[in-house]
């Protein structure tokens, strides 16, 4: 794994338990990011995320008052002055997969799960890097796109508008007819 300066990064960590919350602004700082905000739930993340401009955010799922999934619907929403395009990564113990799913599903950049280690995070951090994905919009979702993998082997239908050739509309049009 290439090793980032990571100086000129600025975050946030949103989580109401203060114990994970010192934990992960720790990590984040001996990953030497200068600037590690704290917010201890949703509401006061939009308040710092209005007031200072923030590269990552890295955000607890199962919180008191404001949820992550509300949080990250906000974000993502671009309302309030706040960037919607800004890396979240969703923290949390509860790793069932519908959980993860509706992250992903909500627009979570990259998901990790507790307890946090600083090269797990790191890890994270550097898939940002490395792999960004382009943010998709559609009727219900606005976020980095779902697709994590190009399998260039693929021949089944494509759904969306920019992945379709007339051949591929034309097989959908016969799915749909049978």
């Amino acid at each position: 794994m290439k090793a980032y300066s990571l100086e000129n990064v600025s975050a946030l960590v949103v989580d109401d338990n203060r114990f994970m919350r010192t934990i992960i602004v720790n990590v984040l700082r001996g990953l030497s990011i200068q600037y590690v905000a704290e917010a201890r739930d949703g509401h006061e993340a939009l308040e710092e995320l209005r007031a200072t401009a923030i590269d990552l955010v890295v955000m607890d799922w199962e919180m008191e008052g404001m949820s992550g999934l509300q949080l990250l619907q906000t974000i993502r929403s671009g309302k309030r002055g706040i960037n919607p395009l800004m890396p979240a990564i969703v923290v949390s113990a509860n790793t069932i997969a519908r959980n993860i799913i509706r992250a992903r599903d909500a627009g979570m950049t990259e998901f990790l799960a507790k307890p946090v280690s600083a090269a797990s995070l790191y890890a994270r951090i550097v898939s940002i890097i490395e792999n960004p994905r382009r943010f998709v919009r559609t009727g219900s979702y606005f976020g980095p796109d779902r697709r994590r993998r190009f399998d260039p082997d693929y021949v089944g239908p494509k759904r969306r508008t920019e992945d379709k050739s007339r051949d591929d509309l034309n097989d959908l049009d016969a799915i749909k007819r049978a």
